[in-house]
């Protein structure tokens, strides 16, 4: 199996690259739909979490209201380093067991883990090949606002609590620039994409 990660930096285009490589046929595993199991009322970092940021964090049904809790982590570096050595385990636990599953089954397949802070965490060691997508700041400060109902100013320390892109790329593999159409992106995946078949179906990454 060709194990491959993906990442770049806040609103860079991650999510669509990953669903158009899960088309082409690869196993995706999404970082941040872990991010969100473990945080669920039975998930590992749910406990864990609710003690150290208190029951302000929950709704009124128990389960932790992510909004609250970013507005709090994303304002403090050393409370989002806390969360992120509480979540963050928890997820790579679930990755690795998913993977190791999905091997098992499809051992000339290849698998992707796509998440935003792999070379932060070290964990782009780990993986044959490593993809970045990577556009302008002015991009990231618009898509971020538009998806996720930010101000200028929050999209932007969102954006500096990341490792610059220019440092990500240079750790890279592959950098796909999604600042063009659509159609360029898709373009630049597929080539991509090809290359990977290639490693995968030769056993050799």
């Amino acid at each position: 199996m060709l194990k491959v990660g993906l990442t770049g930096g806040y609103a860079s285009g991650k999510s669509f690259v990953a669903s158009r490589l899960e088309q082409f046929g690869c196993h995706v595993v999404y970082a941040d739909k872990l991010g969100h199991q473990v945080l669920e009322p039975e998930g590992e970092a749910y406990r864990p979490t609710v003690e150290v940021f208190g029951a302000g964090i929950l709704t009124p049904e128990r389960r932790i209201d992510r909004k609250k809790l970013g507005a709090i982590v994303f304002g403090d570096p050393e409370l989002l380093r806390i969360l992120n050595g509480i979540v963050h385990p928890a997820v790579f636990r679930l990755e690795e067991q998913e993977l190791s599953d999905w091997s098992a089954q499809h051992p000339y397949g290849i698998a992707v883990i796509e998440a935003a802070i792999l070379i932060e965490t070290g964990r782009y060691a780990a993986f044959d090949r490593l993809i970045v997508t990577a556009c302008t700041q002015e991009t990231q400060i618009r898509r971020g606002m538009q998806r996720d109902g930010l101000s200028h100013q929050q999209t932007l320390v969102r954006i500096e609590r990341q490792l610059p892109l220019e440092e990500k790329k240079r750790h890279a593999h592959y950098v796909i620039d999604t600042d063009g159409t659509e159609d360029q992106v898709v373009q630049q995946v597929n080539e991509i994409f090809n290359d990977l078949k290639r490693l995968a179906e030769a056993g050799k990454p």
